[in-house]
């Protein structure tokens, strides 16, 4: 029955296979073309729910025009592609099937030529001219229907868990094979649309600036350091098989490698948002302030606060405590002892209290429960503010400086307030500018000095300008600052 089913199985795979648009070759897909494309249609307007795009039609025109020039001499012309800038502080680009291309202004606003920019959207185009995002999905749907079918045959359980484990592991990234590809490809396109095949290594060192930079912040903060997807553990200068990836691409005639600033291209992101968004809220220091919902929060000096689509979160310094403040309608007249007990379901405490601040009541408790240093204690609050309630959640690392952490916590809750004019005005987006270098600003902590950038000034400022750790511009170079 078992060898009766495998032989099933084979067959399947053979008529499953189409030829790849990159390589000639038959890969093994289980999607047509047309439901490939359904499925771009499908999760872009995910995408869309989840991302806002940046508010900016001649740049998203920018953007577009880039990418159509790579795509034009891409494996898959006939596609229509589409490319979005999205307003969020993600370093990020991504592909969805179809040809939904996606870059952040988070990762935009750290590329310094158009070449580089380039290189992102050939990159991602890489992914979908050679199909990677269908190839997975198809290689996933088979190991669970091979699972389910070896249970079926054999009574055996927990193949079908294994085979799942293999697809998600597949699906959760591309693996160092596709992006190597994607590399390769995007290395390609690059030089058939006249740009410099070395931008796509500029791109990734640009990359891995940024997740050593994280490292650092994560070694401060007490957690595990993020690296961007595809970006290899070593450096790319000496990532052996990337170089001869890279290399297959060629130089492109009359195109000089890196030198000379691309000036046109800094004038067209010189304005772009950086940092957060009037729309998302703004940290300024220790401050967080949030125009559009008209509230402002002070938290602890020198806790490192995340600004997150549905929360805003803190943490002290080695990770020693964090809290988190969210927002919900009440919908329900109800006192805020009430909310805690019904809406939070917070039966048992260890201690609860009322509490107001200015004219705003509230409702406290300590509890025991699951933080994420393990079990215990946790402070949980809730303000009202008319029609809304923020919810506030905080613990401590070690158990014996739970009080100590939890008294800053409740002088945190103590700030929530409205907005004032003079909040209003700090309560600004942050934009990138350009200056000359001269004598006077050549060196860059000189300009980091009275930089508006939170924290890391000097790493951040050489991060947007291609001189991390350590390097510093020329005279008469135009560089990126923050205003």
């Amino acid at each position: 029955m078992v060898r009766y089913l495998f032989i099933i199985i084979v067959i399947q795979l053979s008529v499953g296979c189409s030829v790849n648009p990159v390589t000639g070759e038959r890969d093994f897909v289980l999607m047509s073309e047309q439901e490939e494309l359904a499925l771009g249609r499908q999760h872009s307007q995910q995408v869309l729910k989840a991302y806002r795009v940046y508010d900016d039609a001649a740049l998203q025109q920018y953007v577009q025009s880039v990418g159509e020039r790579v795509a034009r001499v891409s494996h898959r012309q006939n596609l229509i592609y589409r490319f979005t800038l999205l307003d969020s502080t993600e370093v990020n680009a991504f592909a969805l099937p179809g040809g939904y291309i996606y870059i952040t202004r988070g990762l935009l606003v750290y590329l310094n030529s158009e070449a580089e920019l380039a290189a992102v959207l050939a990159h991602e185009l890489g992914h979908v001219t050679a199909r990677h995002s269908v190839r997975q999905h198809s290689f996933s749907t088979a190991t669970t229907v091979l699972g389910s079918l070896i249970v079926a045959a054999t009574g055996v359980r927990g193949v079908d868990q294994l085979t799942n484990v293999l697809g998600t592991g597949i699906i959760r990234g591309y693996g160092r094979e596709h992006e190597l590809e994607a590399d390769g490809l995007g290395a390609v396109y690059l030089a058939k649309a006249g740009y410099r095949a070395s931008a796509m290594r500029d791109v990734i060192a640009t990359l891995k600036n940024q997740e050593l930079f994280d490292k650092k912040l994560a070694l401060e903060q007490g957690r595990e350091p993020r690296a961007y997807h595809g970006v290899f553990s070593t450096h790319p200068d000496n990532d052996t098989r990337l170089q001869q990836v890279l290399g297959q691409a060629g130089a492109v005639p009359n195109v000089p490698e890196k030198g000379a600033q691309d000036i046109k291209f800094l004038r067209k992101i010189e304005g772009l948002t950086f940092g957060d968004s009037k729309k998302d809220g703004i940290i300024r220091n220790n401050h967080f302030y949030h125009p559009e919902l008209n509230f402002k929060v002070t938290f602890p000096v020198a806790w490192l606060i995340s600004n997150r689509p549905q929360s805003i979160s803190a943490s002290a310094p080695r990770n020693e405590a964090f809290m988190e403040l969210t927002l919900q309608d009440l919908n329900k007249k109800i006192t805020p002892k009430q909310f805690l007990k019904t809406r939070l379901g917070l039966a048992k405490t260890i201690s609860e209290e009322a509490f107001s601040v200015g004219k705003l009541l509230g409702y406290r408790a300590i509890v025991n429960g699951k933080t994420p240093y393990g079990q215990g204690k946790i402070r949980v609050a809730v303000l009202f503010d008319g029609p809304r309630a923020f919810i506030i959640f905080s613990a401590a690392k070690q158990p014996n400086r739970f009080a100590e952490m939890d008294a800053q916590v409740l002088k945190s809750i103590s700030s929530i307030s409205a907005l004032n004019q003079k909040d209003r005005k700090a309560a600004r987006e942050l934009k990138v500018a350009l200056i000359k270098v001269n004598q006077s600003n050549k060196n860059m902590r000189v300009l980091s000095k009275n930089s508006p950038i939170t924290h890391h000034k000097e790493d951040q400022l050489r991060l947007l300008n291609d001189f991390f750790p350590n390097g510093e511009p020329k005279l008469g170079d135009l560089i990126k600052i923050v205003r």
